[in-house]
């Protein structure tokens, strides 16, 4: 199940990884799409949901997900802009207060959905379900990795290819 899950996610984010690096903005909805719909059938599979709970557990889950990403934004925030007006160590502990207090709303926001989780999927599932998130992110930066790869090897051979053309050519 897993080699089909592999060759499934490669089938799938492939095209969306083949683009150039500049990618136009419906480009990249679509990889994202793509990405989105990779990590349901990744989680979905690993968690091993059935139909039943997966229909309950998205809605959840992808709420859940956005407000997260909203606190993981604001703390991304908090430690790039000092306040101006403050000297450096108000400014520092200031920064930490505001750090505090954003991963504090992330975890009070954790309790929250795990307990509405918990009403749709069993524990065990729900303690499997960050190493899953994890390892789906570390196989799109694997599978990224390789790709940028592919594409500098595949410029040298484009760079070889043409200094031997200008060295037949002199």
């Amino acid at each position: 199940m897993k080699a089909i899950l592999g060759i499934l996610l490669t089938i799938i984010l492939l095209p969306a990884w083949a683009q150039e690096d500049e990618l136009p903005p419906a480009t990249d909805t679509k990889a994202r799409n793509k990405i989105q719909a990779a990590r349901v059938a990744y989680i979905t599979d690993q968690l091993q949901l059935t139909p039943q709970e997966a229909e309950k557990f998205w809605p959840i889950y992808r709420e859940f997900a956005e407000r997260r990403k909203a606190l993981r934004q604001q703390l991304r925030e908090a430690k790039q802009n000092p306040t101006p007006d403050q000297n450096q160590e108000q400014n520092g502990q200031a920064a930490l207060d505001a750090q505090f207090k954003i991963k504090q709303q992330e975890l009070d926001l954790e309790k929250d959905y795990s307990g509405r989780l918990l009403k749709v999927i069993s524990a065990q599932k729900l303690r499997t379900l960050p190493d899953a998130e994890r390892r789906f992110r570390q196989m799109i930066l694997d599978q990224i990795q390789r790709r940028q790869m592919q594409q500098e090897r595949r410029q040298n051979l484009r760079d070889q290819q043409q200094q031997r053309l200008q060295q037949r050519n002199n």
